[in-house]
């Protein structure tokens, strides 16, 4: 096992989220998230349970959240997701975005029509190797969902 960064804490009384992901291949996936989305690897483990695993974030910020990708040693999960299954990042400034879409694609992500209509009028879609989708959105965002001004 790996230890955490120091991370900064989230406020006290609001939980922090952890999406967590099964995958089949942990290093390919580990590296197209953090080579795509720039995160850093914040912990990981190896044969815990017969489970391996990454959790990925950002360490210094205070978002509440991470992403964790595991792999089961003892029985193969296949991931299932369906086109709706999304993670979605909001970057409002245009040349950021640009540069997020670019390094999605350099890390082999694959781009690709959304299933709902909204998030290709907002930013762009991607899948990586199991079939989970990532939309970098090209706004900002707001308790209502919309574009921040």
């Amino acid at each position: 096992m790996t230890s955490a960064p120091a991370l900064h804490p989230v406020p006290e009384g609001v939980p922090h989220l952890r999406v967590a992901r099964p995958v089949t291949d942990l290093a390919l996936s580990s590296t197209q998230y953090t080579s795509g989305l720039g995160l850093s690897t914040l912990f990981s483990f190896s044969q815990h349970a017969g489970f391996s695993g990454v959790m990925l974030g950002h360490p210094t910020s205070s978002a509440g959240w991470h992403l964790e990708l595991t792999v089961c040693h003892t029985h193969a999960v296949k991931p299932h997701p369906t086109p709706e299954d999304l993670l979605v990042l909001y970057l409002p400034d245009r040349t950021g975005w640009e540069g997020r879409c670019a390094e999605m694609e350099s890390a082999g992500w694959k781009s690709m029509e959304s299933y709902n209509p909204y998030w290709d009028e907002r930013g762009r879609t991607f899948e990586d190797r199991d079939g989970y989708r990532v939309v970098i959105a090209n706004m900002g965002w707001t308790n209502e969902g919309t574009a921040a001004s």
